[in-house]
């Protein structure tokens, strides 16, 4: 070796180094769009001449066409950077992204902010499953699993610091600047990802197109299907909810739901058989226990979250529009108590990664999907219209750390034994799981809180009315029964992860 030269492993250690941070920022990007509306919302919507209560219906497709989107992004772009390379899916991704990112704040039509959000999705959407499947690409072993943790936690990161950053920039400039900022940063990645990504390959096999249409009309029936019934997502109380709205209601999504997915099904059976056409997912994965328990998990933990993250601040909402206290501080509450969540989630799922590497998947995913369930329960069982905002703080930590531990095990258990072909349509199917998991607990769990209110609210005995105290016994019968319905979807969401602490064990199966 010449004096002063590099050795070579030295140099293949800072490439997959920069690889994997470069893929790393991609996530930190999608996730941060994914989360931001949160704060943003209203002047979104007034700006394209929505209104609320009366546009409810059409404010939730906001939030729900790019979760939507983002979902059904992914097992396609995880098959395709298997197919085709990862460079060239994180590089295409980004360029969609940043089209979509365009289009959002330049438009006054509702109809063509929604074609923006959902461009933001598909190329947002894209850049996750190539995040971990470059991983399992540059990392074996304990680092692959540190380094799953670590992807965790930054996704987690830029949950944190969407809405946050979306308050800021609400405050200090306008909404339209998150996505005006969004075109340098993925200009940014487009050139990093080209520079330090793996270039493409010619393939010698074509994308499963068929299976891809099954799988797309089955993943966009069922979540629009089920989140149409989240409104959740932007009212200010369980009495704002009405069902279904006119445009999408009625069983026929979930028939079309049905026939998409069995029909993908059978063309993805047929397809692994083997031939010239590439599945879009890892048949074979589904097929072991070890994997289909991991993705199982990941669903649960999906319903876990969905519920944390969306009932809590309209719990926190329903208990302050008592007490005078204005939007603003009442949001900033809100944002406080989630901050819980989701810090301690991004740090421990960085010691999920670290505690697999060393124990082994199971251990981690177990411990953490029991805090979580305790955690749920606690919350379930004691939060109430008189709040104690440290002890609620103090149990949303608990979860957080639970599900945080989950995450980095729970996606090794399925990327890390996935053949090097198909470690993108693996990481996808992690991703997508819990992500089906959000919408599906948020919806189910959404429906049941409902049904309880409406019970709770039939059975009141309240004073005749016009006697002294009618409105004051009134309101505070609403904000009672509003908690106690929002309290039992927490049990239900600790139920689920109850679940996921059984089912985790049999991720230790080599079958």
């Amino acid at each position: 070796m010449r004096p002063g030269s590099v050795p070579e492993s030295a140099n293949e250690g800072r490439a997959e180094w920069a690889a994997f941070w470069v893929a790393a920022f991609g996530v930190f990007i999608a996730a941060d769009d994914l989360m931001v509306v949160a704060t943003m919302l209203r002047p979104m919507i007034a700006d394209v001449g929505l209104r609320l209560p009366d546009d409810l219906d059409s404010t939730a497709w906001i939030v729900n066409v790019y979760l939507i989107a983002y979902i059904t992004a992914m097992p396609l772009a995880g098959r395709l950077s298997d197919v085709v390379g990862r460079r060239p899916v994180f590089v295409g991704g980004l360029a969609v992204f940043i089209v979509g990112s365009l289009i959002v704040p330049s438009t006054d039509s509702f109809a063509v902010l929604l074609v923006g959000r959902i461009l933001s999705a598909v190329g947002g959407g894209a850049l996750v499953p190539v995040a971990f499947a470059v991983a399992a690409d540059v990392y074996k072993g304990a680092k692959l699993k540190r380094s799953l943790g670590t992807l965790g936690a930054i996704e987690t990161l830029g949950w944190v610091w969407g809405p946050l950053y979306g308050a800021v920039l609400v405050r200090f400039l306008s909404w339209e600047w998150q996505f005006y900022l969004n075109v340098p940063l993925g200009l940014v990645a487009m050139f990093l990802g080209w520079r330090f990504l793996a270039p493409g390959v010619k393939a010698d096999r074509s994308i499963d197109w068929l299976g891809a249409a099954l799988l797309t009309v089955g993943l966009v029936a069922i979540n629009i299907a089920l989140l149409d019934q989240a409104k959740i997502q932007t009212v200010g109380g369980l009495e704002e909810l009405t069902g279904a709205s006119a445009a999408f209601a009625g069983p026929w999504l979930f028939v079309v739901a049905v026939f998409g997915t069995v029909g993908f099904a059978v063309v993805q059976r047929r397809r692994s058989a083997g031939g010239p056409v590439e599945p879009i997912v890892a048949w074979g994965l589904l097929q072991r226990t070890g994997p289909g328990a991991a993705l199982v998990v990941n669903a649960l933990v999906g319903v876990g979250l969905a519920i944390a993250l969306v009932n809590v601040p309209l719990f926190v909402n329903i208990v302050e529009s008592g007490t005078g206290r204005g939007l603003r501080s009442t949001a900033l509450l809100a944002g406080w108590l989630l901050t819980a969540l989701t810090a301690s989630m991004a740090v421990m799922s960085y010691a999920g990664g670290a505690l697999s590497a060393r124990f082994g998947n199971v251990l981690p995913t177990a411990l953490g999907c029991g805090l979580a369930a305790f955690g749920l329960g606690l919350m379930g069982s004691t939060w109430s219209a008189d709040p104690n905002y440290g002890w609620m703080a103090a149990q949303l930590l608990l979860v957080g750390t639970g599900i945080g531990l989950v995450l980095g095990p729970s996606s090794a258990a399925v990327v890390g034994v996935a053949a090097a072909a198909e470690r993108g349509s693996a990481a996808g199917l992690v991703i997508m799981a819990r992500l089906v998991g959000f919408s599906v607990g948020l919806a189910g769990l959404t429906a049941w809180g409902v049904r309880r209110f409406k019970e709770l609210r039939g059975a009141l005995e309240l004073p005749v009315l016009g006697e002294p105290g009618y409105e004051t016994a009134i309101a505070n019968a609403a904000t009672d029964i509003t908690t106690t319905a929002l309290a039992e979807t927490f049990l239900g969401a600790g139920l689920a992860l109850a679940v996921a602490f059984a089912v985790g064990f049999l991720m230790a199966s080599k079958a």
